[in-house]
């Protein structure tokens, strides 16, 4: 989804007909329920200049790619997130990349709520993590950074 003005997020619609989606957000900070994480501190990716967004996905692999490449020494966590104001699609992994939203990946400038955490996942092969940090930091060195327009 393309917006007309960057600044103000389009707000999402869940098909209210059909199950509410569970919203992932994978990270290595161990955050409890009724936690809020907020946008403003560094990005994982590129270099780490202050997010303006924060990320959420309803698909239990991107959530694992966001545990796996996260900065930090602890473990990758998964949790589960209800968004307290307006989403979009993520245009780093939507339009810009991929046709339409395959990873159902969005962002928003407001905060998300923690609900709990996914306690057992798997995560990806060593060399398919591997080749994507190696992607990462091939796309840092070229100084590419994440759309935060």
């Amino acid at each position: 989804m393309r917006m007309n003005n960057p600044g103000e997020p389009q707000p999402m619609t869940i098909d209210k007909t059909g199950p509410v989606p569970v919203l992932y957000h994978g990270t290595k900070v161990d955050l409890k329920p009724g936690d809020l994480i907020r946008p403003g501190f560094a990005s994982n990716f590129g270099q780490r200049r202050t997010a303006a967004f924060v990320y959420m996905t309803a698909t239990l692999d991107a959530a694992i790619w966001g545990a796996e490449l996260a900065i930090g020494d602890g473990p990758g966590r998964i949790c589960t997130v209800e968004p307290t104001g307006p989403f979009e699609d993520d245009p780093n992994l939507t339009d810009q990349k991929f046709p339409g939203n395959p990873t159902r990946s969005y962002r928003t400038r407001a905060p998300l709520r923690v609900t709990g955490e996914v306690a057992t996942w798997s995560g990806h092969p060593a060399d398919r993590l591997q080749a994507m940090k190696d992607h990462l930091e091939d796309l840092k060195h070229r100084g590419i950074e994440a759309i935060e327009d």
